[in-house]
């Protein structure tokens, strides 16, 4: 089976843009980031230092889930970055999109929090990253959900996530390195 998309989840900070477009690559498809999606308004208050609410999330939810949409009706599978990180929202972006797959970045706080603070010029400050962790809710039990650890290099953490998610039947094995 190949998904129409893979949606490459975890807080932020967590390698999702950077995973997910070297996972695309890998599988020779477009990538997109969820942060394109967002209004205006999240992004001011997210750069303010203030958390989203489910209201502020679920237009941007549907955006990436149109995109989805697009992609399909293309017959153009995608891999998205996108934080997901309850399960309501992965249920929002399944409503009707069936062949999705999840793909989980999961580090430890000291781990990303050391790499927000190295990030140049994202809206996102680290000073969020408790409410990221807060709101995650572990997609192991998913039966759509594969989880890698971000503790490796980025190549290696795509090796890893290619891996999986041949093992979970949800893409053919690679032609080539990553």
């Amino acid at each position: 089976m190949r998904p129409a998309a893979i949606i490459v989840m975890g807080v932020s900070g967590s390698g999702k843009s950077t995973i997910g477009a070297l996972l695309a690559e890998a599988l020779g498809c477009p990538f997109a980031d969820a942060d394109g999606f967002h209004p205006a308004a999240n992004v001011a208050k997210m750069a303010s230092g203030q958390p989203l609410t489910d209201e502020d999330r679920w237009p941007w939810l549907d955006a990436i889930a149109a995109h989805i949409a697009t992609a399909r009706q293309a017959a153009q599978p995608v891999v998205v970055a996108c934080s997901a990180l309850r399960r309501a929202y992965r249920d929002r972006l399944r409503a009707g999109h069936k062949d999705l797959v999840f793909l989980h970045l999961a580090g430890e706080a000291a781990l990303i929090a050391g790499r927000q603070a190295a990030r140049q010029g994202h809206f996102m400050p680290p000073s969020l990253m408790a409410s990221q962790f807060a709101t995650l809710e572990d997609p192991a039990a998913e039966a759509d959900a594969v989880t890698v650890s971000v503790l490796a290099s980025p190549r290696e953490v795509v090796t890893a996530a290619l891996s999986q998610l041949t093992a979970a039947g949800a893409v053919a094995p690679p032609k080539a390195d990553p």
